[in-house]
């Protein structure tokens, strides 16, 4: 006999009756409608229920288009621009505001700017919620930022080797403080700590909001910052959307790092919108490295931003090697010198063993069967591919079948050994890839690393070797000599008071007296001159689009009929398309810098129209920081 099933009951919802708010009954909402071309201004219906709660910057729950989604509230409005049924906010997913007038425009502005809607850019603009915190904290409503008048600097602050970067911004940081309250932008975790630090050494506190803290910590200090009476908020790069209460200057630290430029799309960027919270916030702006990227030097030279550095001079020694060997031969004296008062840091170009292989007779590159080249894993490993990890312990080279190698892209360990052999006797310590030391003690020891991963030692290093120098300014990306000039100063930053500083790297080199005289600015100018003459940025807007192979004729024939019916700048240059594999394919666009603002709308209206249309989303990069 069977048994029957359970009964069910069909659950049936019954509707509240909507009460209007007495006062403002509407309000204005972005909404994440997950659809490119829906990111209008929408407006709800708010009841008496809710009136207290639905305020600028609070997240809510409202129906659209046959489902609950997210959205943010704008401001409050006594009457709605829209006929007929409004539909009314569902509930409120925080009473906390996330958000100000002030902000809320600055969104608005960075989403024009990048070619996208306000809710891509609001995802790392407002960390995530977290109900337990919004209990554990009183709600407050939020006003807009201070008002401040007057004319507020920008300007451009260089390290000296006198004084460690970290406690120097700390003493800056901190008497900034005295206009109200600090907003601090760092590359990444490792400043974010080295500032809090220092920041905590001369008796002040901070807030961290960076995505290395958990997220009930982050969220927290996201809340606090909206409502500091006069504090100091660090975090890394999404904290530049983070409405400082009282706000008066924000610190852009190590400016020209490349971490300061988002990954994601839409890949906004620190220094620009630093920019745009200035013009909103009315707050001073101060951006420091030990040398400025292009973009700022360019402001630099039009007396747009003002730069200040401090005079000193180094010892520098160069050394050029003509037979391709790691040490040249002069460079031994000053490193057994060196090593006899303390420890020697050695900058290498890679991690790993090998990175290229050659034939030692022909001097032509090992190759896979794929295509790909051949590498050195470690020392006795036989060579492998790159891509496809293919092993040849039986090498020989197709073009004359001998079987001598030649390592020719050295890697750290492989430096390692060499280092070891030349100098006996001294303990080696490495630090590159997951291997990171931060600081070391001040003992003869010999240090190589890799960029960025250098260990600090308390009085400096006795000597600085940077190895196989041209390498560093030989990346096929135009950011090179910028990248570079930043990694030589700050590497040399770290020798003691009376050490030296070893550059295997041709004699003529600029790179040669601008650590002398510690002064980037000749190479600056030069390479600045360069571009104007081409032109390249900084002096054009640029962009990056990438998208399927198969479209891209068409949007190219596009492209060029906009230009000739004047919908799109004269000004404009378009390169490609490049194939980028997986089916994809990139364009590359200048325009004059005073056209930049026609072309961001004409691609953001091309892009509304693709969603309407229901194609593939295009990729669209503004001012990346590599094409």
């Amino acid at each position: 006999m069977s048994t029957p099933g359970r009964l069910r009951l069909k659950a049936q919802v019954i509707a509240r009756d909507h009460i209007p708010a007495r006062e403002n009954p509407f309000a204005r909402l972005w909404v994440d409608t997950g659809v490119f071309h829906l990111d209008d201004v929408y407006d709800y219906a708010v009841s008496e229920e809710l009136a207290k709660l639905v305020n600028v910057g609070v997240r809510v729950q409202v129906p659209f288009n046959g489902r609950e989604v997210e959205g943010i509230v704008l401001e409050r409005s006594a009457t709605s621009q829209v006929t007929g049924t409004i539909k009314p906010i569902t509930k409120v997913l925080s009473a906390h505001s996330v958000a100000n007038e002030t902000s809320l425009d600055l969104l608005s502005q960075v989403a024009r700017h990048w070619c996208t809607n306000p809710f891509d850019i609001l995802r790392s603009a407002i960390p995530p919620r977290v109900a337990q915190v919004d209990k554990s904290i009183d709600v407050k409503e939020i006003g807009s930022s201070t008002s401040r008048s007057g004319n507020k600097q920008v300007t451009f602050v260089a390290f000296n080797p006198q004084t460690p970067p970290d406690v120097f911004l700390a003493r800056q940081i901190v008497s900034a403080l005295s206009r109200g309250s600090v907003l601090v932008i760092a590359p990444d975790e490792r400043d974010v700590e080295a500032l809090s630090a220092a920041i905590f050494d001369l008796g002040e506190t901070c807030l961290r909001i960076d995505s290395a803290q958990p997220r009930e910590v982050r969220y927290t200090n996201y809340l606090l910052a909206l409502r500091v009476e006069n504090g100091i908020v660090i975090g890394s790069r999404s904290a530049i959307f983070t409405p400082v209460n009282n706000l008066s200057t924000i610190f852009v630290y190590k400016e020209s790092s490349p971490e300061h430029y988002e990954i994601r799309s839409p890949g906004w960027n620190v220094r620009d919108i630093a920019f745009l919270r200035r013009e909103i916030d009315k707050v001073d702006l101060v951006f420091t490295g030990y040398v400025p990227s292009l973009d700022i030097s360019q402001l630099i030279e039009e007396k747009k931003v003002s730069y200040h550095s401090q005079a000193h001079r180094l010892e520098v020694k160069d050394f050029s090697s003509n037979d391709g060997a790691l040490l040249p031969g002069r460079i031994f004296s000053d490193i057994r010198k060196a090593l006899s008062t303390g420890p020697v840091l050695f900058l290498i170009a890679r991690k790993g063993y090998g990175n290229a292989l050659v034939c030692a007779h022909c001097r032509n590159i090992a190759m896979c069967g794929c295509g790909a080249r051949l590498i050195v894993g470690a020392k006795e490993a036989p060579p492998s591919c790159i891509v496809c990890s293919t092993k040849y312990p039986d090498w020989s080279c197709k073009f004359c079948n001998r079987q001598k190698q030649y390592v020719a892209g050295r890697g750290i360990e492989r430096a390692a050994e060499e280092i070891s052999r030349a100098f006996p006797g001294f303990p080696i310590l490495l630090s590159y890839g997951e291997v990171i030391k931060k600081e070391i003690d001040h003992k003869p020891v010999i240090v190589i690393a890799t960029p960025g991963a250098a260990p600090s030692v308390v009085g400096g290093y006795s000597a600085v070797a940077i190895l196989e120098g041209i390498k560093f300014f030989s990346h096929p990306d135009l950011r090179a000599q910028e990248r570079a000039r930043e990694l030589f100063f700050e590497t040399a930053a770290m020798v003691s008071s009376g050490g030296t500083v070893l550059l295997c790297i041709d004699q003529s080199h600029p790179i040669n007296s601008a650590l002398m005289r510690w002064n980037p600015g000749l190479m600056i100018q030069t390479e600045l001159s360069e571009r104007q003459e081409i032109p390249l940025p900084p002096f054009v807007a640029s962009y990056v689009i990438h998208g399927p192979v198969d479209e891209f004729a068409r949007l190219v024939n596009g492209l060029n009929k906009a230009i000739q019916d004047q919908r799109v700048p004269a000004s404009t240059k378009i390169f490609g398309p490049i194939s980028i594999g997986k089916l994809k394919s990139k364009l590359v666009l200048y325009c004059a810098i005073q056209d930049s603002q026609t072309l961001t709308k004409f691609l953001l209206e091309l892009q509304r129209r693709r969603s309407i249309a229901k194609k593939e989303h295009l990729v669209i990069r503004v001012d990346p920081y590599s094409l």
